[in-house]
């Protein structure tokens, strides 16, 4: 695949929902007496159940937009719908709540907890939530989730016995047990051998095809952009058109 968007795939696109809408998107950050400009007035559609990468070089807002599209920070001004709501102006305890049913994490550092085994870090987002399943039913459900990943072998395994591969199967894991609608990946298989990234990516694009779960990558690895179905380039805080 290319890593532009052909005419069928933005006819797709187009035919389903938004996930994320973003208009004139700005942030600035004051440091001291310096004012910077990270983002300058973006606009960008992502359509559910889309496999889309991010790129732009460092300083280019790519970081700035991904932590704004996971609820991490909030735009200066503009609006963003998340899945239809309006999430812009929303407080930080509200932004976390959306963050923990709407959207899953998957980083380069993995970041597992060290002192839980597999079961334990890929359930943990589901614990802290306000209204808790019932146990066992989502022990059951982390058990499906292993098996989809290949963990099955490893349910009680803590980080630290697993290979970086494992690790990172168990982030991805964790970041679908939450059934979001929204997965962010950033720099993925950057901690990966070319083997197993090729494995993470066959991996995470499967469960793209079976489960409709939209996938927004920021990288810099070319083969997450061959199998991009679409590339979104940013460059000085604005969006390069497709």
């Amino acid at each position: 695949m290319t890593s532009m968007e052909s005419t069928e795939q933005r006819e797709i696109r187009q035919d389903r929902k938004n996930i994320i809408e973003i208009r004139d998107l700005k942030k600035i950050y004051h440091l001291g007496k310096t004012t910077v400009e990270a983002l300058r007035g973006v606009d960008l559609s992502v359509a559910e159940g889309e496999f889309t990468v991010v790129l732009g070089p460092s300083g280019s807002g790519k970081t700035t937009l991904l932590n704004i599209i996971g609820c991490l920070d909030r735009a200066t001004s503009g609006r963003y719908l998340l899945d239809g709501v309006d999430v812009s102006n929303r407080d930080f305890n509200d932004l976390a709540e959306v963050r923990n049913y709407k959207i899953g994490f998957i980083f380069q550092n993995f970041n597992l907890i060290p002192v839980l085994n597999v079961i334990e870090n890929i359930e943990f987002p589901c614990l802290v939530r306000e209204k808790h399943e019932d146990r066992a039913k989502l022990r059951e459900r982390v058990r499906s989730v292993c098996a989809e990943v290949g963990l099955e072998r490893f349910i009680h395994h803590k980080p630290d016995e697993l290979s970086g591969g494992q690790r990172q199967r168990v982030a991805i894991a964790r970041a679908l047990i939450t059934q979001p609608r929204l997965v962010l990946a950033d720099e993925p298989t950057a901690n990966l051998d070319s083997k197993t990234s090729d494995q993470i990516l066959e991996l995470m694009l499967n469960l793209n095809r079976e489960h409709a779960t939209t996938f927004l990558f920021a990288t810099h690895d070319p083969r997450v952009m061959e199998l991009a179905r679409r590339t979104v380039r940013i460059k000085d805080g604005t969006v390069v058109p497709d």
